[in-house]
């Protein structure tokens, strides 16, 4: 199997207007955007009532046990719950699961109104939050059931992309819900419960698609019991018989430790350092700002993605994405301003996306749709369980007011530690060529 997809004619090209004329294709987006909009809004609303609540206060450790109990316990059974996605007809799935996180994110704002902390919030956080991400695997795995496999790299740069992008149009309302709502346990409940709208308009979406349209493709013949219990397993096999896919995945984590560190220090910054410097705001409408122009990153990386990987193939464009966010965040590490945040902001966003961009397409079009939940699942691994180690490890050892330039130079290290990981698994296909 070659490394990187044969570089293909200007013609090859579906374009936007290819895309949208594919069917499913424009059911599937507006699935994913209802989704990611009410994710955006939980998310932002969520963090707002945690850490810029003037009726409570969180410090570095607060915060990052907060994101670990969010991420890491469906990270942690994630692969077992991908095997369900290659055995359950993923329509059904996309529907249930998203009228099931509408009646959890309610649930979450009768807790916020109640003024409840520590484990109760924490606990219905997760449940919220672990069905939202068996949603996005869901419609990973179902993408390739509605775009021939030769444009999934187009057709991801427009869905993930714009996804990530509505998410943080969603993150966007939040704030100004917020405004208007208020800023303590009852505004902050009453913008948190806003997210439900996203989850109805999801699962509408879903009852379009004909039943078994969006896949699985051919049963396991194992029972369901057994299949679930070896999903972690048959995911990480799935990723390491194919070298093309292990690269891809390790120079994501490499953007996600980096990024977990730089999320956290950013936030310690805008919450306790830093002060308005004209259009520029602190506090969670700086954090805003910042959401507004990473989204800016985002859709950028939807048009130039397709783009550099038809002109340079995958690996080089993973490494180049690699190499600009590493000197972006030497540059945030030597300026620590409210200016350079927001570039960075901006910079990361794009390069992060470029490689996550890089790595589902990589996945769709290289694993077998058989394996594709659990491979997924696996997804969710590397992309959340790194990402909140980093938090953690950046809480212990960040200042209260996140000025720690050497963390976001260590940031930087971390996506060089990527390029070379990813190269070392590249050279295993040519090894096998």
């Amino acid at each position: 199997m070659p490394t990187t997809p044969t570089p293909s004619s200007p013609d090859d090209r579906l374009g936007l207007a290819g895309l949208v004329r594919t069917p499913g294709y424009v059911r599937l987006l507006l699935l994913r955007f209802s989704a990611q909009w009410g994710d955006g809004v939980f998310q932002a609303a969520l963090g707002g009532a945690l850490l810029f609540n003037p009726e409570r206060q969180a410090d570095p450790l607060a915060v990052a046990a907060g994101l670990a109990v969010l991420l890491l316990p469906y990270s942690l059974i994630g692969p077992f719950a991908g095997a369900l996605l290659d055995r359950w007809d993923r329509r059904q799935v996309l529907l249930w699961a998203n009228l099931l996180r509408g009646a959890l994110v309610l649930v979450v704002a009768a807790v916020v109104a109640s003024g409840i902390t520590g484990p109760g919030l924490y606990a219905a956080a997760l449940s919220a939050a672990g069905v939202a991400r068996f949603v996005l695997a869901g419609l990973s795995t179902a993408l390739p059931h509605v775009v021939p496999r030769r444009h999934l790299v187009e057709a991801n740069a427009l869905a993930v992309t714009a996804g990530a992008g509505v998410s943080a149009l969603g993150g966007a309302s939040a704030v100004g819900l917020r405004a208007l709502f208020g800023a303590g346990d009852a505004g902050s409940a009453a913008t948190v419960a806003v997210a439900v709208v996203g989850s109805l308009l999801a699962a509408a979406a879903a009852v379009r698609f004909r039943r078994g349209q969006l896949g699985p493709d051919a049963a396991d013949p194992r029972t369901t019991a057994d299949a679930v219990l070896r999903g972690f397993a048959d995911g990480t096999r799935a990723v390491a018989a194919t070298p093309s896919v292990a690269a891809t995945f390790l120079a994501l984590a490499a953007h996600r430790l980096a990024f977990g560190v730089t999320t956290l220090v950013t936030l310690l910054l805008f919450r306790y350092a830093f002060t308005d410097q004209g259009l520029l705001r602190s506090g969670f409408a700086g954090l805003g700002e910042a959401v507004v122009l990473a989204a800016a990153g985002l859709g950028l990386a939807a048009l130039v993605t397709p783009w550099l990987v038809r002109r340079w193939g995958r690996a080089r464009t993973v490494r180049t994405a690699l190499v600009v966010a590493a000197v972006t965040q030497l540059g945030l590490a030597a300026l620590l301003s409210l200016p350079a945040v927001m570039v960075a902001a901006f910079v990361v966003g794009l390069a992060g996306q470029v490689v996550k961009l890089c790595t589902d397409s990589a996945v769709q079009g290289e694993a077998g749709d058989g394996v594709l939940g659990r491979v997924f699942a696996l997804y969710d691994i590397v992309f959340n369980v790194g990402y909140v180690l980093a938090v953690a490890a950046t809480a212990l050892l960040s200042p209260p007011d996140g000025r720690a330039p050497w963390l976001l130079a260590g940031a930087a290290l971390l996506y060089v530690v990527g390029l070379l990981a990813h190269d070392a698994q590249l050279r295993r296909t040519r090894e096998r060529i």
